[in-house]
């Protein structure tokens, strides 16, 4: 399967899947955890390690010297001080987190990146996209899988549009990460929640009731008899998602519950590191700082935990 039979068939599979009987849709985007290990200092750091690198960066780092690891560590600095001013705040470190955590994303838009930079000029124009993805599709008027290319086309284009902050329909790589990943950019939000309403609003009144809503999710297929869990989504329709009682969501409704304003792990985080690393206590870490503590930002080989929580519980 080629480049552009892959891209087409994980937008139709996004665009028109139904779920099956039983199968549950999921549409609500969270935030994932920061490492799926205890955050517990007092036992190990690695969820620390997994929060500040990734968790496939962090085991990179177990194999090195503590030398090695600290010199990296301090390359990594460099990067996070992103104003270049000498200090790492909450927020660069934030930044950096979060950064870190959509490694898999990033690594997503690289591999595909050639694929549609056709003139090899590090930018990715709509018509570059447009041939690559739909190409001969968009010759064929009546295609046999009774798909409508071109209505697929034009949503693509609105989103790239969205994406594309300068409106020159020429995007750079961060706005192609936001045009092929929107729930990860506060500036797309708006696009994902009217992408969604747009599968779920059959009737295309702008609002999603109660049986788009279960619809979406589950197909009765002929069976007469709810599973508990679809009773359980027309409750929470009912006491939850419709807050103004008026039996639909709007778009600010499908908003609180597609996008839900979850705890910020990384900020938490970012939290957690500089008060642990922040030796005079000025709200900041200097490269010294973060070195010093380097066995809670990232491992090495030779660590040897009750040694660096020795180190640890001196500062």
């Amino acid at each position: 399967m080629d480049l552009r039979q892959f891209l087409m068939c994980l937008s139709l599979c996004t665009a028109f899947a139904l779920s099956k009987p039983t199968e549950k849709k999921d549409r609500v985007h969270h935030e994932p955890q920061l490492s799926d290990k205890d955050h517990n200092d007092a036992q190990s750091f690695d969820y620390d390690h997994d929060a500040f690198l990734g968790a496939e960066e962090a085991k990179s780092f177990d194999q090195l010297t503590p030398e090695e690891s600290k010199e990296r560590l301090g390359m990594i600095v460099d990067k996070i001080d992103a104003d270049k001013d000498g200090f790492v705040t909450e927020g660069e470190l934030k930044s950096w987190i979060k950064h870190a955590q959509k490694k898999y994303i990033y690594d997503n838009v690289e591999n595909q990146w050639q694929e549609f930079d056709m003139n090899q000029d590090g930018l990715i124009s709509w018509d570059e996209y447009r041939n690559v993805t739909y190409g001969t599709y968009l010759d064929d008027p009546d295609p046999d899988d009774g798909f409508n290319y071109k209505q697929m086309m034009v949503r693509d284009e609105r989103r790239f549009k969205m994406a594309d902050k300068d409106g020159d329909l020429i995007a750079t790589k961060e706005e192609f990460t936001a045009f092929l990943h929107p729930e990860e950019y506060e500036y797309m939000k708006d696009i994902v929640v009217q992408e969604t309403m747009e599968d779920i609003d059959k009737n295309a009144d702008g609002f999603i009731d109660l049986e788009e809503y279960i619809g979406d999710m589950y197909s009765h297929d002929g069976n007469a008899d709810e599973p508990e869990w679809v009773k359980t989504e027309r409750e929470q329709f009912v006491e939850f998602r419709d807050k103004n009682r008026d039996g639909k969501m709007d778009k600010e409704e499908t908003k609180d519950w597609i996008l839900p304003s979850d705890y910020d792990h990384a900020e938490a985080e970012a939290r957690h590191l500089v008060y642990e690393s922040d030796q005079n206590k000025d709200g900041k870490l200097t490269k010294e700082e973060i070195v010093d503590k380097y066995d809670l930002f990232v491992g090495s080989q030779a660590t040897d935990f009750g040694e660096a929580l020795v180190r640890h519980d001196e500062f």
